[in-house]
């Protein structure tokens, strides 16, 4: 009688077929810290391997130098690592010195430097997608967040199975306290992140006191918050379409600018312009990073008026133009 699949093995599994997150061949960069996500996600790749048809898989660890046992956080992660034959990087950091150098703060420097580090480890091993540990708890913590800080529809989206075409999250359809179970079943004694108890950052306080707190209101709030960002992915990808459409249609894109008839985009609805302009805008500058909501709405209210001839910088690198009955959205030097 053949042997039943873990249900968490189950969600993995699914989560890669139904998404197409893992192609035949193909070498895998896996983030492990050595806490009970990333080791749940990496006894997975290894164990279905050869199921995958992944040609190789790669471990990548990132001392920060923060907490004290830091240093057998990434002894147990390279034991792991040798004990199943799998490729292993690990790179030393003090990221509370370089965040103060750069003045940022440490969660940011943390992800800017593991990132960089991935990169750097997928060059090196022509590897074509790098997994990380992304659960479901962590997607419904992320649209809180968002929704503290003001976002948009794409920000209520939360974290994606994909993303960028190569950031893979095969455990985002698992909760926490499954993979907590999978690894006492498992008997993989993962490390543990004291500091995750700390109500320093943002995310922390959401996870530790909000969400206890909402849990009590509905006791399936995580797969609530999963269910609704699936809604809004969907219909965002509507009007996405719907954007894509009309931006064919009005946008005269050249090198260095697109313009808009103020005729035609003032019949547009309002949210259909904002996703005009941010859509040119991300196209000039290849990022929306630096595009905020005051800054779009800015140029709504342009739109809106009958001004004559009227600039405004929206940063070092964007202008926006009114002139001649048109909008010129313009790539300054």
């Amino acid at each position: 009688m053949a042997k039943r699949i873990d249900i968490l093995e189950e969600k993995f599994l699914n989560t890669i077929k139904n998404n197409n997150l893992i192609n035949e061949n193909e070498v895998i960069v896996v983030g492990v810290s050595g806490g009970p996500d990333s080791i749940t996600l990496l006894e997975c790749l290894r164990k279905y391997q050869e199921k995958l048809k992944i040609k190789k898989i790669i471990v990548a660890h990132i001392n920060h130098l923060i907490r004290k046992d830091s240093t057998e956080d990434e002894q147990y992660v390279e034991y792991y690592c040798k004990k199943n034959n799998i490729a292993f990087y690990a790179k030393r950091i003090d990221v509370e010195k370089i965040a103060k150098e750069n003045k940022k703060g440490t969660e940011e420097t943390g992800r800017e430097i593991r990132y960089q580090f991935f990169d750097e480890i997928m060059t090196k091993e022509n590897a074509t997608k790098i997994a990380i540990a992304h659960n479901m708890n962590d997607n419904a913590e992320t649209v809180l967040l968002n929704l503290i800080r003001g976002t948009g529809m794409y920000g209520l989206e939360g974290i994606q199975p994909i993303e960028y075409n190569k950031f893979i999250k095969p455990l985002i359809n698992c909760q926490r306290k499954e993979i907590e179970e999978y690894c006492q079943k498992q008997q993989l004694n993962p490390r543990i992140d004291s500091t995750n108890k700390e109500n320093t950052y943002t995310r922390n306080k959401i996870r530790n006191l909000i969400i206890p707190e909402l849990t009590k209101i509905n006791p399936n709030i995580i797969k609530t918050l999963q269910r609704t960002t699936e809604i809004i992915k969907e219909e965002n990808s509507y009007i996405e379409k719907q954007v894509q459409i009309k931006y064919k249609e009005l946008a005269h894109i050249s090198k260095k600018s697109i313009e808009f008839s103020l005729k035609e985009i003032r019949i547009e609805d309002k949210a259909i312009q904002k996703r005009l302009i941010n859509k040119a805008i991300s196209e000039l500058l290849n990022s929306t990073n630096n595009i905020s909501k005051i800054n779009i709405d800015d140029i709504i209210k342009m739109i809106e008026r009958n001004v004559g001839n009227k600039t405004i910088k929206i940063n070092k690198k964007i202008e926006i133009l009114i002139k001649n009955k048109k909008i010129f959205i313009n790539l300054v030097h």
